[in-house]
């Protein structure tokens, strides 16, 4: 299975539990999204290209067909893979993700992010974060604004674990975020095409609306989701090892299909 990091523009060092955990059970290969070393830094930073950077890093691994696992906007990638280039996935599971129907849950998202931090530092972070969006942020007020929302992503953000080493492309999240959501509606009018075995889990305590992967399944056909207790954005930090059932429960799904084709 290959697995797909969140961001856009960020780093893919935060999902080594994620892996680690999958590893258990299955071969898994991940990857650095371009607009960050060791990838390439350049690019035009759409969705056509993110989706065809999978299918490279597939031919790459020799691999015909593999299960895609994303998280976050990694998340929100899989649908468009599922849509485009289903001949090369056996199955798909999409973990807390920027959803594919109306906005995806952005401004619900963003606005809970926001809530979540203390008082203190809210305004600060409410300030970056406009310096982010109008394309007006350095470097290092990325780093600090992340580390401003850290602990939002948790359900009990008092208990968030330390923050990971991240980096930004600023490049790529600024390319893709405008491209993802120009593509929104078209992404929502295809989900009902999508084919390959679909599951989605999201956490009941995070900041991302439960409707944003909900919904989304909805529109597909056949598809699944589950409401994971007490976990937040990042599931497998806050309910161990409810990465790996999904997991299972698709391939188990996909086999049962193949089954049903055959007979």
């Amino acid at each position: 299975m290959l697995a797909i990091h969140g961001g856009p523009g960020m780093n893919y060092d935060y999902f080594d539990d994620a892996v680690v955990e999958l590893a258990a059970r299955y071969q898994v290969a991940t990857f650095q999204q371009r607009g960050l070393a060791p990838s390439t830094f350049q690019g035009e930073f759409k969705v056509a290209e993110a989706v065809g950077d999978i299918a490279a890093v597939l031919d790459g691994l020799d691999w015909d067909t593999a299960y895609l696992m994303g998280h976050s906007w990694g998340g929100h990638l899989v649908f468009h893979a599922a849509v485009d280039i289903p001949e090369r996935l056996a199955g798909v599971l999409s973990v807390d993700p920027l959803g594919a129907v109306g906005d995806g849950g952005a401004e619900a998202f963003g606005a809970e992010m926001l809530a979540r931090v203390p008082e203190a530092a809210r305004e600060r972070a409410r300030a970056l974060e406009e310096k982010d969006t109008a394309g007006e942020s350095t470097p290092e007020e990325d780093l600090e604004a992340f580390s401003l929302f850290w602990a939002s992503y948790f359900a009990d953000p008092s208990a968030a674990p330390p923050m990971p080493r991240v980096e930004f492309s600023q490049p790529a999240n600024h390319g893709l975020w405008a491209d993802l959501t120009a593509s929104l509606p078209e992404l929502e009018s295809s989900l009902p095409s999508i084919t390959v075995p679909f599951g989605v889990i999201v956490g009941d305590l995070s900041p991302m609306p439960l409707s944003a992967g909900i919904e989304s399944a909805k529109r597909i056909p056949g598809a699944w989701s589950q409401v994971e207790p007490g976990a937040g954005h990042f599931v497998w930090c806050e309910a161990p090892g409810c990465l790996l059932a999904a997991m299972d429960r698709l391939v188990a799904e996909t086999e049962r299909r193949h089954k049903t084709i055959q007979n």
